[in-house]
């Protein structure tokens, strides 16, 4: 297989995070046979200092011919303590989704039993945990009529929808739940919003064509509630751009870490890979930061490609890394490895490097990655 892939390194820890994507996406073509040609883009903190653009034109071009992106992360304190910068990275972000028409982001969410007690969550609830979050991502009130009155005293944001817009996200989240445990969860807040009314009344609709789905729908604050009381019991949550945002970010710490978990954005063209984190800039170039949710991304990428196979090698090296204590400082903040270590650990365990039996002694405390 011959692929085009576009990278995004962005700002903060998205370089040095991405860069092991890449080692293990390198590991992976040797591997098995394939071709993975990159090209490096702008967007973002960095894109900002370089051209005065948090989304440069070459950018958006370069992803528009590209069979995938791999992204970073985005964002920097100086536009965050900022309020009247007109300018914002994250402006970049949004402009991209909107120009690849990603209009689904996919958010798995699972539990690793060695890393429980990092969990805020006990053991009996973290069991059997393993749904996906579907947020709708080009409509709503991020993408809404916004406006300030002269004086500062009044805003608003306009949330508006369409039935197209929820019903290509909506079957995606149904396609995907028929693959799975056959349940699908709509979060909305029905019993007050006009656009939540909606989306309930075309899931409604929709649901008889996927017969063998079961349906039901929560309230988004209940659904808030749920996820920490019995996580177990969600398969496939469908909800809105706001409410997938809020509910995502929740659900990411029953893992323990910000940093173990992926996420793609797909819709009518090129699909975007990214872990969930944001750019932890106190972090950036110490060659601490968590690389699995970048990693795990990566293999997100290659289940795109249909390379289910080699998708599912990482995420057993992923795994494996975990189990053997092979962790960055956010999981062990006194025996961890680098980054950069754990990227090579990966890479070596998709190249069939990794010996059957592992003398931890062996492996020279957060350097090198010679067993």
């Amino acid at each position: 297989m011959n692929k085009k892939i576009a990278v995004i390194l962005g700002d903060g820890i998205g370089p040095e995070v991405t860069q092991q994507s890449i080692k293990v996406l390198d590991a992976v073509a040797k591997q098995y046979g394939h071709e993975f040609h990159y090209t490096e883009c702008l967007m973002g903190a960095d894109a900002i200092d370089k051209t005065g653009n948090p989304l440069p034109d070459e950018t958006i071009e370069v992803c528009l011919n590209s069979d995938a992106i791999l992204f970073g992360a985005i964002g920097h304190p100086k536009y965050d303590n900022d309020p009247n910068a007109k300018v914002r990275p994250e402006q970049g972000l949004l402009k991209l989704r909107k120009s690849l028409q990603l209009f689904a982001n996919i958010r798995p969410v699972i539990t690793y039993p060695s890393l429980q007690h990092l969990s805020p969550l006990k053991a009996k609830q973290l069991e059997e945990v393993d749904f996906i979050i579907f947020r709708e991502l080009t409509g709503g009130i991020y993408f809404g009529k916004k406006e300030t009155n002269e004086e500062k005293t009044y805003a608003f944001d306009e949330c508006s929808y369409s039935r197209e817009e929820i019903e290509r996200v909506a079957h995606l989240a149904f396609q995907y739940a028929q693959k799975r445990r056959k349940k699908l969860t709509l979060v909305d807040k029905a019993n007050v919003l006009e656009t939540s009314r909606l989306w309930r009344k075309v899931i409604q609709e929709l649901a008889p064509q996927y017969s063998d789905v079961a349906v039901d729908f929560l309230f988004v604050d209940n659904a808030a509630m749920q996820i920490i009381v019995n996580p177990k019991q969600f398969d496939v949550v469908l909800t809105e751009n706001m409410f997938g945002d809020i509910i995502s970010d929740e659900a990411s710490v029953i893992s323990g870490s910000l940093g173990l978990l992926p996420s793609a954005s797909v819709g009518n063209g090129s699909a975007l890979f990214e872990p969930i984190h944001g750019s932890y800039p106190q972090a950036a170039g110490k060659d601490i930061a968590n690389p699995l949710g970048s990693i795990l991304s990566a293999a997100m990428l290659l289940d795109h490609f249909g390379l289910n196979k080699e998708a599912q090698v990482v995420r057993e090296g992923v795994e494996w890394t975990i189990n053997n204590k092979f962790v960055t400082k956010d999981i062990d903040p006194v025996n961890f490895y680098f980054t950069s270590t754990i990227g090579d650990l990966i890479a070596d365990f998709v190249s069939n490097k990794i010996p059957g039996d592992i003398n931890q002694a062996n492996i020279e405390l957060r350097k090198s990655t010679i067993i």
